[in-house]
């Protein structure tokens, strides 16, 4: 079973990737008053929805880091009856190398995919060289809402405690670093079941749908295992925060 596959049928009726609500993210996009032809840098950007939108309504340009090449596909023919051609450089490949080549962006953004860059460090210390000084960082980052139970770790395939900090520590590291924090959101229970139940009823109906894809017993194996782990302890131990920051 192909794991992009996977994760692609399961988000086929997302928006965006994330737990954090449409609104939220919509409302932290308008504080950052971004002006037409301002340079703008997706890391981990999937179906680019987020970018074609930034376009859509601030005229900006974009570039789209996207390891998956089936998503940034579904990203081009959503953005063909959206956006102007050209508006968005889509870059398929490892977002360490190609982070390398860019530089002078006035927004940052990596929501849900800093492990592309080793982490929330490594991902912030990258973004404080990419984008321009009091240009923005947008970042959507795992937190713990309390200590995970070695169970919940291991069902998460060996995952440990150090994997993710506190949402206090989230904000700390970027002000270490010399960033001004502007704005949080984090995913409240809502938020999350509705991610959560759209990602495994996406991978349940389509099985439903498709009886015949050999991958089936995969994935359905896969999806309802997490969802048992979901329901029994990353409701309450695993957060997610939405996280704006000004590189002074």
């Amino acid at each position: 079973m192909d794991r992009n596959r996977f994760s692609a049928i399961a988000h086929q009726h997302h928006a965006f990737s994330n737990p954090i609500n449409e609104a939220k993210l919509m409302k932290m996009i308008q504080l950052l008053s971004l002006k037409p032809q301002d340079k703008v840098i997706d890391i981990g950007a999937g179906k680019c929805e987020l970018l074609i939108r930034l376009v859509e309504e601030f005229k900006i340009t974009g570039t789209a880091i996207e390891l998956y090449e089936g998503a940034i596909e579904e990203a081009k023919r959503k953005a063909t009856s959206r956006i102007p051609e050209g508006s968005i450089e889509y870059i398929v490949g490892d977002a360490k190398a190609a982070v390398q080549k860019q530089e002078g962006y006035d927004l940052g953004i990596c929501i849900g995919s800093t492990h592309a860059l080793g982490g929330l460090d490594t991902t912030l210390q990258a973004m404080k060289r990419l984008v321009n000084k009091n240009g923005y960082i947008l970042i959507g980052e795992g937190y713990w809402k309390q200590r995970p139970c070695s169970e919940y770790l291991q069902a998460l395939g060996g995952a440990a405690e150090s994997d993710l900090k506190s949402h206090a520590e989230n904000v700390i590291v970027a002000e270490e670093l010399g960033m001004v924090p502007l704005w949080s959101y984090v995913a409240n229970e809502d938020d999350w079941d509705d991610y959560e139940w759209l990602y495994s009823s996406s991978i349940e109906n389509y099985c439903h749908e498709n009886p015949d894809d050999p991958d089936c017993d995969a994935m359905l194996a896969r999806i309802r295992s997490w969802r048992r782990t979901y329901l029994q302890w990353g409701r309450d131990t695993l957060g997610f925060g939405l996280y704006l920051f000004r590189n002074s």
